[in-house]
């Protein structure tokens, strides 16, 4: 089974359009969209790539994003556009 990871993300508007995705938490994880549409997918990409880079350099995940021992559940947050 997959892990889960709570990401905070940061949208930051592009003047020729889309958005620049960047995470306080995870300062290494940089992707670009061009709607909120590929959001899901881009960060997807962007996270695993990450975990990658840390496990590759033998770099500790920051705290917020080691599994919890004692519980499975994770707390989510959904970007919704209506």
């Amino acid at each position: 089974m997959p892990q889960l990871y709570k990401v905070p993300l940061l949208l930051a508007p592009q003047r020729e359009g889309g958005y620049t995705v960047t995470s306080p938490l995870l300062p290494e994880l940089v992707t670009e969209i061009d709607s909120l549409d590929d959001l899901s997918a881009n960060v997807s990409d962007a996270v695993e790539a990450t975990l990658d880079a840390y496990a590759q350099l033998g770099k500790p995940l920051p705290p917020a994003l080691r599994p919890n021992a004692q519980t499975k559940a994770v707390h989510f947050e959904h970007l919704v556009t209506a």
